[in-house]
Parts: C-alpha cells; sequence; structure tokens
C-alpha cells in the first residue's frame, strides 16, 4: 500500500507534458501494436519493433516541442507556421522510418508481400500524419490553456476591482449621520446619561456592522435587520417624538441572505426626506416570495418633483440612492428590481393624519453575490 502511494507521489511530480506524454504515447502503443501485427503477420515482431520505437517517438516529440518554443511560434498559428509543423513532422517521420528501415535489415524483419517502396514511403506518410497530428493537438492545447490563464487574469482583475469598488461604496457612510449622532449624545450626557449611553452603545452596534460589511459582505437577514434597529434607535433619540419606527420582518426571512448594509441608505433616505412636520412613521417590511426575498420600505411624505430632485442634487453628494443601485447592480445581477415611489397611506397608526406615503421597494432573487 505504501509502495503505491510512494509510485503515486513520484508519478505527480513528474512535470505535466512528461506525463501526458507517457500516457498518450503509451496509448498509441497499444494501437500501433495491433497495426504492426496486421502488416507484419506476426504479434513477437511487432511487439520489438514497437518497442524499440515508442521511446523514440516520445522524443521525437519532445524534440518537435523544443523547436517550436525555439522558433517562437509556439502557440500562435498561422499559415507559414502550419507549413513549417508539416514540414518538420514529415522531416521526424523521414528520420524515423530510415532508423527502422536499417533496423529491419540485420534483424531480417521483412513486411511480406510488400516492396521496398512500399515499406518506405507507407511508414513515411503514417508518421508524418502522427507527427502532424501530435503538432497541432499540442498548440491547441497551448492556446486553450492560454485562453483559459487570460479569462483567469481577467476573471481576477475584475472581481478585484468589484471588490475594491464595493469597499469603497460600503465606507460612504454619512457624515451628517455620525455627527449628528454624536452631537445628540453629547447633548444627553448632561441630562440624561442613560440614554446617552443606550445611544453610543446603539451606534458601536451599526458602526460595528457597518464596518465588519468589508470582510462579510453577504450576511443573514438577522443580522441586517439588528443593524438596522440600532440605526433606528439612533435616530428615534435624536427626533424624539417627531419618529416613530416600526419593523415587520417574516420569520421564515430571517435566515435569508441579503447583502450587508444595503437597506441603510434607504432608511436615511426615508428619515432625511420624510415629513416631519407633525411626526414621521417609518414601516420596514421584509417578506420572503419563494427564492426571493421582497423588502418595503415606508414613511409618510411625498416624492419631490423632477426639477427639485436636481436642485437637491447639486447641493448634496446624492450617494444614497445610487450607492443602493450600484450595490444591487454588484450583488444581484440581473436579478432584482429596485422602485421608488408614492402611494396613499395604509397600515400606519391610528393617530397618523397624512395622506401619502413614499415606498422604497425591493425584490431581491437568489442569493447575492459576495464579490469576493
Amino acid at each position: 500500500m505504501r509502495r503505491n502511494s510512494g509510485l503515486k507521489r513520484a508519478w505527480l511530480r513528474v512535470p505535466v507534458f512528461w506525463r501526458v506524454q507517457i500516457a498518450g504515447w503509451g496509448l498509441f502503443a497499444l494501437l500501433d501494436v495491433a497495426a504492426r501485427t496486421v502488416v507484419y503477420q506476426d504479434f513477437a515482431t511487432a511487439l520489438m519493433v514497437t518497442l524499440l520505437l515508442w521511446p523514440v517517438l516520445v522524443l521525437a516529440a519532445a524534440g518537435l516541442r523544443f523547436v517550436f518554443r525555439r522558433l517562437g511560434f509556439e502557440g500562435r498559428l498561422s499559415v507559414g507556421g502550419i507549413a513549417c509543423i508539416f514540414a518538420l513532422s514529415a522531416g521526424t517521420a523521414l528520420a524515423i522510418v530510415s532508423a527502422t528501415t536499417l533496423l529491419r535489415a540485420p534483424f531480417g524483419w521483412s513486411i511480406p508481400d510488400w516492396t521496398d517502396t512500399q515499406a518506405f514511403l507507407t511508414p513515411f506518410a503514417y508518421y508524418t500524419l502522427i507527427f502532424s497530428a501530435w503538432s497541432l493537438a499540442y498548440f491547441w492545447v497551448k492556446a486553450e490553456i492560454a485562453r483559459r490563464t487570460e479569462q483567469q487574469r481577467a476573471a481576477q482583475a475584475e472581481s478585484e476591482a468589484l471588490r475594491a469598488e464595493l469597499h469603497q461604496l460600503i465606507l460612504q457612510l454619512n457624515p451628517h449621520f455620525l455627527f449628528n449622532a454624536l452631537n445628540g449624545v453629547a447633548e444627553e450626557i448632561p441630562d440624561n446619561p442613560k440614554a446617552a449611553l443606550n445611544m453610543v452603545r446603539d451606534l458601536s452596534a451599526y458602526l460595528r456592522h457597518a464596518l465588519m460589511a468589508l470582510d462579510h459582505p453577504v450576511v443573514s437577514v438577522a443580522r441586517e435587520t439588528e443593524a438596522l434597529a440600532a440605526y433606528l434607535r439612533i435616530q428615534e433619540a435624536r427626533f424624539g417624538a417627531r419618529l416613530r419606527s416600526h419593523m415587520d420582518v417574516e420569520r421564515e426571512a430571517l435566515d435569508r441572505p441579503i447583502a450587508s448594509v444595503l437597506l441603510q441608505p434607504l432608511l436615511e433616505n426615508a428619515v432625511e426626506h420624510g415629513d416631519r412636520s407633525d411626526h414621521l412613521d417609518l414601516i420596514v417590511r421584509i417578506r420572503t416570495e419563494g427564492t426571493a426575498l421582497r423588502v418595503e420600505i415606508e414613511n409618510n411624505g411625498v416624492l419631490r418633483s423632477a426639477e427639485t430632485t436636481v436642485r437637491k442634487r447639486l447641493r448634496h453628494t446624492g450617494i444614497g440612492l445610487q450607492n443602493v443601485r450600484r450595490r444591487l447592480a454588484l450583488h444581484y445581477p440581473g436579478r432584482h428590481s429596485f422602485e421608488l415611489k408614492e402611494k396613499s397611506i395604509s397600515g400606519w397608526p391610528d393617530d397618523c393624519h397624512h395622506d401619502s406615503a413614499v415606498v422604497a421597494e425591493l425584490l431581491l432573487e437568489g442569493t447575492p453575490c459576495s464579490v469576493s
């Protein structure tokens, strides 16, 4: 058992080219013995000739490989290259047939019913065809390996670029939110240190989740909603009674994967643009639809006109919704829909006197790509 294991390790240490040559020419030798048995009408003679020629054929193929590499057209075939392949294959065949002819005479390995011309030209054509086929197969394999290597390099480069872009998107935390949250903590410390401590804890939990997304771009819905809840508690501490939030997450959705920190910009957008003239009501709904997740984030208010939106983007970076759209393209390519629309209010608290709501609606199909 140990001996077989040692032989296997020794075989695996042999370069791939030589392993393929030994296996390929070994299979050819079996077919060659059968063909020579028919020609010589004697198995012993056919076997002896094949055993003598087999190492010569292997070395001849290696020599052709060496010549191809020295000529510099390895893997790049042209008309001149193909002509060179056939010329070199014919030259190799000529050398082998000449050596075989010299061996046959002293050993009496004559071919029954063949003339001298047939005994020379037929093997010459045979080996020319064999080495031409070997050469073309060699170039095809080299070209295929080069193509796959180039594809792997391109895929790796694209993956690295996407990973860098994803990291940049995740790091685009709203500095105004952090600034306002810290100001809120500072304001609460003198009169309500317990509330200030809770805000610090929520801010820490939220930031930890956001930074962990750099190494874990895909998390469970349960973990994502925990971070969203921490974010909402911070905002509720800032705005007090002017902000009320509710999260409605289906139990079956909790274990589903979702792109990390994907929904926070939508919550931020709802808090920033929602109607807080009386109080802002915000609802987060997450449901399963087969293999998909449906996410709805509603807040009372109206959609801004296109002209107002343009002016708004001129004054601010406007990265929130752009961030979401790019993250969707990275994590759910061709497997998502995103719509921001206005609708009549339904399912809101009884004391809500608003007439319309804005809803950000996401449909996420399948498992998100990790882009890592």
